[in-house]
């Protein structure tokens, strides 16, 4: 059957991957998403004035907007500094005020030349952020009060000073192309302090995303008890981020003092709060550890054009000031609210199941003389390992006949010895190794969800394969991390072929990607020769066992969702093409696996059940119910009736093994045929079974099959 019978073209799956809910998800999800909303009202704000007010948008007054703002930019930058490290610094206004009176006062009465007065006011704010900083960091004083206390010095300070030396800087001037140009000279055309600006964020987000330091800053403001425990310097990393603080706010006040060549009791008063209501309207966290510098200058963008817009339509300065207090209330409730509850937002909308109309399944019935009638086959299995592995999802053999199973702790599990009965940790790799297969140098490479590809040399050496595929260039999040490698297989050329079940769930949370229904998978290729991983085929319905045919053209999917076997050809003339070679499959698939005899293996983790069919076609059923009911008790099919099926390349089944108990080999994930048995291996078993096959090959193994002619002629 093609796959154009069935609907299930490139565009179908794609159009059954989108849904406006699941791109609002994900879209919540992302971190630059997050400042929408002040970014929209920044936008709003502009486009108002500039409807109300003449020439608003012209390009001298932009400029003349933008050489105002950069003042206060960088006061709400020394703002949003300290509240993400968890703190706050209600002094950054007076310390703006501070540096103003410094600069002033370094030029006109000590006659300092200019690249000492900018040093020498850049060293003051520095060590009043300091001495902030050593009273946070070191000696645990609480940021809050002690900035507070830092504010009604210094703004005592500075009228104390003003008074004496008002009339000092009024009657005095200076002659510097310098002087003037830090008060109203430009860069390219942008206003020098808008400029310096600029290039500050971009310093400041290069350290907060990309260096050790804005690393444990965040750490620190999410948790300064988890961050002391990972070893974080955190009473350094305050002082520090204090002194950055004080910096910052005396670069606005050089600034500032050239523009002004003047100071007074009323500079810089209010600017803490202001910038306080900047940074948190713009969405850095008063709670701390969150927070980027670009959200700072939107909350600042904001509060300064709603101040600016409305002193110049007339609006008393006390509206104002009362508009700015009302924002700083709703700010703080917003931003606590969604905190709280944006996960549990993104929660309720990210799982949005799809109608998936299920092929009708046949009857499993016992005597009804189908070849999938149950049976009692596997009940009196051997048992290997008993209670020495946990969830071997996967089984192997080598050419020594010792047998390894993938388990949920993180190791690759080896058996050897006449009676398997010796055992041996052979790799321990982490995350949750899955499918398994030896490449022709007999290293076992597995597929490890969380992690991706990986493989374990002979000498038990453990090696990174690959762990990331290209990105699909439409998709919102980025898809390149293998979130969910499941099985693999190699083709003849050394090519690994493994599914990525989900792009969208973890491995504790796969049985959501199935019950949603949507082509969340795909299946992704290695070369180890040229060392790159790309996708194959992108938005498949939960791809799950591999196998690559025994010519080696074609490659078998199984879908888990589907209920079905698809075949990919990989060469000839029907290359690219997608097609169905196993329907009507009563259960849910998994892993797949060659025969002795040209056929294939299948396995079937679940059996469909009435409920599980009606359930797949009504995703609003779906929908409610996995809100109020978790999926393993109504959802999930019967994965206590263990299941074994073998098939033919036409997809023809031939014979199936049961075990109907449950009771040794439930929820059945994988099978290997060697010499003459059949090896089981389950998600959720406590052992590896083996059962002799009546009419196997007793000289047949997988390693041979694969490569015992390779093998010989590079012996």
């Amino acid at each position: 059957m093609s796959i154009a019978s069935i609907d299930n073209s490139f565009g179908t799956r794609l159009r059954a991957s989108l849904s406006p809910r699941l791109l609002l998800s994900e879209l919540l999800m992302k971190q630059w998403f997050e400042p929408v909303i002040p970014f929209t009202v920044m936008i709003a704000l502009l486009v108002s004035f500039a409807a109300t007010i003449p020439n608003y948008t012209g390009l001298e007054n932009l400029l003349s907007l933008m050489r105002l703002y950069a003042e206060f930019g960088f006061i709400a930058l020394g703002m949003a500094f300290s509240l993400i490290s968890g703190g706050i610094d209600l002094s950054v206004g007076a310390i703006f005020a501070v540096c103003n009176f410094a600069a002033l006062y370094f030029l006109y009465v000590l006659d300092l030349p200019i690249w000492a007065v900018v040093v020498a006011t850049l060293a003051v704010g520095t060590i009043i952020g300091a001495v902030n900083g050593l009273l946070v960091g070191y000696l645990k004083a609480r940021p809050f009060l002690t900035t507070l206390v830092t504010l009604i010095i210094l703004r005592a300070s500075v009228n104390i000073l003003n008074e004496r030396f008002a009339t000092v800087f009024a009657t005095n001037s200076v002659d510097s192309d310098a002087w003037d140009f830090l008060g109203g000279g430009d860069v390219f055309g942008i206003p020098v302090n808008a400029a310096t600006l600029i290039v500050v964020l971009l310093i400041g987000h290069l350290f907060l995303s990309r260096s050790r330091f804005g690393w444990h800053l965040t750490a620190i403001g999410a948790s300064r008890k988890a961050a002391r425990h990972a070893g974080i310097p955190v009473e350094r990393m305050l002082l520090v981020t204090y002194m950055l603080s004080g910096a910052l706010c005396a670069f606005g006040g050089i600034f500032y003092a050239a523009r002004q060549t003047s100071t007074d009791s009323t500079t810089g008063v209010g600017w803490e709060f202001q910038a306080l209501t900047a940074v948190v309207l713009g969405g850095v966290s008063l709670a701390g550890g969150k927070g980027t510098v670009w959200r700072a200058m939107i909350g600042g963008i904001i509060i300064f054009l709603l101040t600016n817009g409305l002193v110049r339509m007339g609006i008393p300065g006390y509206v104002t000031s009362g508009a700015i207090g009302v924002i700083l209330l709703v700010a703080v409730g917003i931003d606590v609210k969604w905190a709280k509850n944006r996960g549990k937002a993104v929660q309720k909308i990210y799982v949005n199941p799809a109608r998936v109309p299920l092929a009708s399944s046949p009857s499993i019935l016992s005597g009804s003389g189908s070849p999938w009638a149950q049976n009692d086959r596997l009940i009196n299995a051997q048992a290997i390992g008993l209670d020495q592995v946990e969830g071997p999802e996967d089984v192997i053999l080598d050419r020594q006949d010792r047998v390894y199973g993938s388990t949920r702790d993180g190791n690759i599990i080896r058996f050897s010895g006449p009676n398997f009965e010796h055992r041996e940790v052979f790799a321990h790799i982490g995350g949750r190794p899955l499918g398994m297969q030896f490449d022709k140098d007999e290293n076992l490479i597995v597929a490890v969800a969380g992690m991706g590809v990986y493989g374990v040399r002979p000498d038990q050496e453990v090696y990174k394969v690959t762990d990331e595929t290209n990105r699909t260039w439409y998709k919102l999040n980025d898809d390149s991390r293998l979130r969910m490698a499941d099985d693999l297989d190699i083709a003849p050329d050394g090519k690994i072929y493994f599914s990525d079940c989900t792009t969208r769930y973890e491995m504790t949370t796969n049985s959501l990607d199935i019950m949603e229904g949507r082509p969340n998978g795909r299946l992704v290729c290695y070369d180890p020769v040229t060392r790159k991983t790309w996708t194959v085929l992108n938005h498949f319905y939960f791809p799950n066992g591999i196998c690559v045919s025994h010519d080696g053209r074609s490659v078998l999917i199984a879908s888990t969702s589907l209920c079905k076997v698809f075949r990919l050809w990989l060469e000839g003339p029907d290359k690219d093409k997608l097609e169905v070679v196993l329907d009507q499959i009563p259960g849910n698939c998994d892993n797949i696996n060659r025969a002795s005899d040209g056929n294939y293996w299948l396995a079937l983790v679940g059996i469909r059940t009435p409920a599980f069919d009606l359930a797949m076609r009504k995703p609003g059923f779906r929908l409610r119910m996995v809100k109020q009911v978790p999926t393993d008790e109504w959802l999930a099919p019967g994965l206590n009736h263990g299941c074994v099926v073998k098939f033919t390349e036409k997809g023809e089944v031939l014979e199936s093994f049961w075990d109907p108990t449950g009771i040794s080999h439930s929820t059945l994930t994988s099978m290997r045929e060697h010499k003459g048995y059949l090896y089981l291996g389950g998600l959720e078993n406590n052992r590896i079974g083996r059962i002799k096959l009546e009419r196997g090959d007793p000289t047949w193994s997988g390693f041979e099959a694969y490569w015992g002619n390779k093998r010989r002629d590079r012996d």
